[in-house]
């Protein structure tokens, strides 16, 4: 018989972009357009507002369509959301930082606990340095 352990995964990706947190808040706050700027998103439905306790429902393109919960919302701070499958449970953090130079530095960091923690974190991460660089285009482009 395999017994599978308990196992952690953790990284971080980080963008600066001229743009305030302000406008990166938006962005975020408006969860059906995040596939416009996240190729990972091929359809995204949200149950309620943007505050803690409120589930969305993400399909990433060619997979299985999974619900994530939105925890720890902070106006123009960042959000973290969710994602548990079995005993696996995945955390991704995004935070905004207003930064001394003036601009603002934007975090995606992924927290995975759980079986299969190792194989599943990267899998989620991978892309994180692509929608990031959507993001803050986007965020530049709302902000000029």
């Amino acid at each position: 018989m395999m017994r599978e352990t308990q196992s952690t995964w953790q990284t971080e990706h980080s963008i600066e972009t001229d743009a305030a947190p302000e406008v990166v808040w938006a962005i975020f706050r408006e969860v059906p357009s995040w596939k416009s700027w996240n190729s990972g998103i091929e359809t995204i439905e949200v149950e309620g507002p943007f505050a803690d306790g409120t589930w969305f429902t993400m399909k990433p393109p060619g997979q299985e369509a999974f619900r994530s919960k939105l925890v720890d919302v902070r106006e123009n701070e960042g959000f973290t959301d969710e994602t548990c499958v079995g005993h696996l449970v995945v955390r991704v953090a995004h935070r905004i930082e207003r930064l001394a130079s003036g601009r603002t530095r934007v975090t995606y960091a992924v927290d995975a606990r759980g079986p299969e923690a190792s194989e599943i974190g990267p899998a989620i991460s991978a892309d994180f340095p692509e929608v990031l660089a959507s993001l803050a285009a986007l965020a530049a482009e709302k902000s000029s």
